[in-house]
């Protein structure tokens, strides 16, 4: 659910994609290249496109280019499918983020950050404030903390796992219910693209 044509458009021209660009170049062996070879390079090169699908998700973008079937302009045989195919859409859309690897993403960041926090305020008690007396049930604090925050970690990347494979599961379900849709002249997919993005500066 990954348009190639505005993948292609979206290296070349916007700026967030520099670093996959340049991928590209090498690929290409020159500077200057054009949509329709960045779109080749995509299809020989799948992991120029999982290197997009990764840039968009660190930054909260959305890798499925379809937007949602309007339900009054689809026969009315074919509503229920079109509705599951929205509802699924919706529920892609919520848990995407989980596709993104555990270790690269924010999640964890926000753990490490919050260890650092406890870290310096634990130094702070002790060193500024002059509370050597307290300093081991501080360090326990400290140590209790770490076991928190690992604990919570392990429940976090538990959870990336399980959503990647809810996602994947679902993705496969919608991609057939679309094709189903096509094949009975209710939907033509080329009309639910979504060709730029509205979040690009």
């Amino acid at each position: 659910m990954t348009n190639l044509e505005r993948v292609a458009l979206e290296i070349k021209t916007v700026g967030l994609y520099d670093l996959v660009l340049q991928d590209v170049q090498k690929i290409a062996g020159r500077n200057r290249v054009s949509e329709k070879e960045i779109e080749h390079i995509l299809i020989d090169h799948p992991e120029i496109l999982e290197a997009y699908k990764q840039t968009n998700l660190e930054y909260n973008l959305s890798n499925i280019h379809l937007r949602d079937i309007e339900l009054d302009k689809v026969p009315k045989k074919c509503r229920q499918k079109a509705k599951k195919v929205n509802d699924n859409l919706a529920v892609l859309r919520e848990i995407e983020k989980y596709t993104l690897a555990f270790e690269q993403s924010s999640t964890l960041v926000i753990i490490f950050s919050v260890e650092f926090f406890v870290l310096f305020s634990v130094q702070y008690f002790i060193v500024l404030l002059d509370l050597k007396e307290w300093q081991w049930p501080i360090y326990t604090v400290f140590a209790l903390s770490i076991v928190v925050a690992w604990w919570y970690a392990k429940k976090e990347q538990k959870k990336y796992k399980e959503e990647s494979a809810r996602y994947e599961a679902l993705y496969e379900e919608t991609l057939k219910l679309l094709e189903e849709l096509e094949d009975e002249g209710c939907v033509k997919k080329d009309d639910l693209w979504i060709m730029e993005c509205e979040d690009h500066v």
